[in-house]
């Protein structure tokens, strides 16, 4: 068994940091001024979107009469604006992100989010923690697509098999399996269900970077055992041990 993994990709939002509460009181703010109504059941349906698709959905569901594109900017405004205030670490993500960077493992971090608010978490890091970014600005096709996953192991020259993803949401989950790459689900804001391609926890707390090193081990049988059921989506779901 390897000690340490070959890279590892970071998922952003409710995974490094828990700025999905930032997100959601962006969303009620924006659509309270546009005389819309907003619930948690739909914020939560935005975790993990690109930012275009959530805009979009703000549009239709939150009566928010603006152009996609200045919804996103607006809701970046105030995340961004309240990250530099504060950075809301997620509980043991430091700690192994850390861990790793002191073993020499890549890290990339792969975000729905644009650089400018990727770039105001990675300032409040020691500046060799990532060795590459992938931003939803950056990308054609954001998760649940593979695209932003396959670009982070092409700028670390790393195998996509050969990586672990650490994400927080079914989209999230859904871009990296499709992607052919072993990935870690950290249960937050929504739940995760248990599928092929992944092992589910509930904490990063106390994880090192020897835990990560077994995730291909622990859940390439299972991806093998059930096919994708769209080639580049999600794969199938069927029922596992989350361990």
């Amino acid at each position: 068994m390897r000690a340490r993994p070959a890279a590892v990709l970071w998922d952003m939002d409710g995974t490094l940091v828990d700025t999905e509460p930032y997100w959601i009181e962006c969303e009620y703010a924006l659509v309270e001024a546009h005389g819309g109504t907003w619930t948690q059941e739909h914020a939560h349906a935005l975790v993990g979107n690109d930012l275009l698709t959530s805009a979009h959905y703000l549009r239709r569901h939150g009566d928010v009469d603006l152009p996609a594109s200045d919804i996103v900017e607006l809701l970046l405004d105030g995340v961004v604006e309240r990250v530099r205030r504060a950075v809301p670490w997620r509980p043991g993500a430091r700690e192994l992100l850390a861990e790793l960077v002191a073993l020499d493992v890549p890290c990339a971090l792969v975000t729905m989010s644009y650089r400018r608010l990727a770039r105001a978490v990675l300032a409040a890091l020691p500046p060799d923690s990532f060795a590459a970014l992938v931003a939803g600005d950056d990308v054609t096709q954001g998760k649940p697509h593979p695209e932003p996953y396959l670009t982070a192991a092409a700028r670390l020259g790393v195998a996509p098999a050969d990586c672990v993803a650490v994400e927080d949401s079914p989209t999230g989950l859904a871009s990296a399996v499709a992607a052919g790459i072993p990935t870690l689900g950290v249960t937050h804001l929504v739940p995760l269900l248990p599928g092929p391609g992944r092992h589910l926890v509930t904490t990063l707390v106390g994880l090192t970077a020897a835990d990560l090193a077994r995730l291909p081990e622990v859940v390439a049988p299972r991806a093998r055992a059930v096919p994708a059921e769209v080639p580049g989506a999600a794969p199938g779901v069927v029922p596992e041990s989350t361990g």
